[in-house]
């Protein structure tokens, strides 16, 4: 199946070290990301959403940089050109204006542009609501 690679960032009045809970631990991303958010062994998720179970691999994190997130329930690959969806959020500072910002990289079959950049937009909001952005 044809998959999309959305790519996008935010600004977030926030330091990384405040932040980076938020993207990577169940507790945080339980907040704003999913409904449920439980944490499996060997560095696996699974993420509730509407009642259902997606599993996932917490396949790199980078202490208040970056978390990745791969998911299972969408099948093991079977070639490189069949690679699970994923979800990678990394923290980026600006060196001229010292503002934080959240890059999102979301690789899924969802090809609409536009549904993805309102639910992401929507994510984030919750998200700046939470530390106060």
């Amino acid at each position: 199946m044809k998959k999309h690679l959305f790519n996008t960032e935010f600004e977030i009045r926030s330091s990384p070290k405040v932040l980076y809970p938020y993207i990577s631990t169940a507790a945080g991303l339980e907040q704003w990301f999913a409904e449920k958010v439980t944490i499996l062994p060997d560095n696996r998720f699974d993420f509730q959403w509407d009642g259902d179970s997606h599993p996932a691999d917490r396949t790199s994190h980078r202490l208040n940089k970056s978390v990745r997130f791969e998911f299972t329930d969408n099948g093991e690959a079977t070639d490189e050109s069949d690679e699970r969806n994923y979800v990678e959020m990394k923290l980026e500072v600006s060196d001229l204006t010292q503002s934080t910002y959240l890059r999102v990289v979301d690789y899924s079959q969802n090809m609409d542009e536009a549904e993805l950049s309102s639910l992401w937009g929507g994510l984030i909001d919750s998200l700046k609501e939470l530390v106060g952005a």
